[in-house]
């Protein structure tokens, strides 16, 4: 198996996690669901976010994570699985507001986004159940609690 992280950081980089945890939450995510690929994560202020959350989702604010799935033209070979666009200072506020250590919420938010890449979603009540519960086990292996659980 062979995971790589392409990481942009465009933003204060204080706070950011250091290369390593994106690689490990990025490869926990994949593992056992794709065989090898590489995902590009940028790190943005929350000015970019916006514009980006507007532009995609048609929600003029900033967000925490952004996904962005790529799909190759037929017979083109590419391990490339998509962008993550991750708002720091969201990621941050977050943290403190809903009372989790930073850097276990960066990681919720990662693993979050690459599971989004491969397709999941929490549109609908079933799909939100099964990808939280994803979420939970992967976290869980991290000694991460549950993010969903109130603090």
């Amino acid at each position: 198996m062979s995971y790589q992280v392409d990481l942009q950081i465009e933003a204060d980089a204080a706070g950011v996690p250091d290369p390593a945890h994106f690689e490990e939450w990025v490869t926990l995510a994949l593992r056992g669901r794709r065989a090898r690929g590489e995902v590009c994560i940028r790190i943005v202020e929350p000015d970019e976010s916006r514009t980006l959350n507007r532009d995609y989702r048609g929600k003029d604010k900033p967000t925490n994570v952004l996904s962005f799935p790529f799909d190759a033209p037929p017979g083109i070979p590419v391990d490339l699985i998509g962008d993550l666009v991750i708002c720091a200072q969201v990621v941050h506020d977050e943290a403190k507001e809903q009372g989790k250590k930073p850097l276990d919420h960066w990681a919720h938010m990662v693993i979050h986004g690459t599971l989004h890449l491969l397709g999941f979603d929490h549109i609908n009540d079933d799909d939100a159940e099964q990808m939280e519960a994803l979420e939970r086990e992967l976290l869980a292996r991290l000694g991460i609690a549950d993010p969903y659980e109130s603090a």
